[in-house]
């Protein structure tokens, strides 16, 4: 099976599996797995959070999830419990399709390593 069909698929059962369990069903869009992955890697789950916070949940998710592929690596966490990385490598000039690719192969990769999907 190729790569690219590989990625769609399992792509596709991440969003299924998360959107009937935090969205009754109807589909997830990429910036909304972002955030929940945020949620999950604070692991703060039961809370209400403020607008700048979800910004704050995404960059979390975002250099978890980059952190494997060179780009990010945990620091420390802070006395409210927040995780910090510090850049590593900076992120090559991506083309929006391309983000967007990066983004759910990661996104895939941390469900697999989760033992979420196979």
């Amino acid at each position: 099976m190729s790569r690219d069909i590989q990625l769609k698929e399992r792509w596709e059962k991440v969003v299924e599996i998360l959107s009937n369990q935090f969205a009754e069903g109807e589909q997830l869009d990429l910036d909304a797995i972002i955030y929940l992955i945020g949620v999950q890697e604070l692991g703060k789950l039961k809370r209400v959070f403020a607008k700048d916070e979800k910004v704050n949940l995404m960059h979390i998710a975002i250099c978890r999830l980059l952190e494997p592929y060179g780009y990010y690596e945990f620091d420390f966490f802070d006395k409210d419990g927040w995780p910090h990385y510090k850049v590593k490598e900076e992120l090559p000039p991506l083309k929006a399709g391309e983000q967007t690719i990066l983004m759910k192969d990661a996104i895939v990769n941390y469900f697999v390593e989760k033992e979420l999907i196979d």
